[in-house]
């Protein structure tokens, strides 16, 4: 049976931040994962997660000014200093909360950048992490992200994705697989999955279009799910979408699966 957990940074969102953790513990959930940690204390959101008995499993790395529109900055050539800042704050939380997987988000390339040197800030900066975070028992990932929603994000496929995996270099780098943003992009989800299962570390799930819970678009998710236990993916799937109304009626869809 698959297994899920909660993003706290779509879920519960009714609630402030550090209450969501006691929402979703009182949800079933025995996991969440969120964008960003960065707006709190290490210790009080190790309390939160001990306290609910929460594993987190994931976050991102720090993706730059996320308020004034960045979604990334590992594609950026002129902010590779910052970049590996970053991947030392991100080790930081991680570490200290008990995360064994670090997201990474690409970004919009720079007008002035040239595709050449996006890809080869990216192919940089994503051995450098890998190596990094691999010192430290983390595992790096990088999610492709559709173009429709976010314009111009530099990793929209997964093809993609696995390429930069491949010409960084390193075993310690997984493929971030959305079924949202992917069946977007490219569709073909089953066969995607299936092909690349040894290469996919962490999936998200959310519904087209819409981005709203499973069941309430195109997506066959019960024969996804199906699917995806049958091919032996063993991690986790986060609930990584905007409910359509508030979130605890939007979980039906997960009744008996936590």
């Amino acid at each position: 049976m698959p297994k899920f957990a909660a993003n706290l940074s779509f879920l519960f969102t009714e609630l402030a931040f550090l209450d969501r953790f006691k929402a979703a513990r009182d949800a079933g959930f025995r996991a969440v994962e969120f964008m960003f940690p960065y707006d709190h204390e290490k210790e009080e959101l190790a309390k939160r997660l001990h306290d609910n008995e929460l594993a987190l499993i994931l976050h991102n790395l720090p993706a730059g000014n996320w308020a004034a529109g960045e979604r990334g900055i590992a594609c950026h050539p002129d902010r590779i200093k910052e970049f590996r800042q970053g991947v030392e704050l991100g080790m930081q939380y991680a570490q200290a909360l008990g995360v064994h997987q670090l997201n990474c988000l690409a970004g919009i390339p720079p007008a002035h950048t040239t595709f050449e040197q996006a890809r080869e800030a990216a192919v940089s900066n994503l051995a450098f992490a890998a190596q990094r975070l691999g010192d430290a028992g983390i595992k790096l990932l990088i999610e492709p992200v559709n173009t429709i929603d976010i314009p111009g994000f530099f990793v929209a496929t997964s093809k993609f994705g696995l390429e930069l995996i491949d010409a960084a270099g390193t075993g310690n780098i997984g493929l971030q697989y959305d079924i949202y943003h992917m069946q977007v992009m490219e569709g073909n989800l089953a066969r995607t999955i299936e092909s690349n299962l040894s290469r996919i570390s962490h999936i998200q799930v959310a519904e087209n279009p819409g981005r709203h819970e499973p069941g309430t678009g195109e997506i066959d998710y019960p024969f996804l799910f199906g699917f995806i236990d049958r091919i032996g993916y063993a991690g986790w799937i986060g609930c990584e979408y905007k409910p359509s109304k508030d979130t605890v009626s939007s979980l039906g869809w997960l009744k008996g699966q936590l």
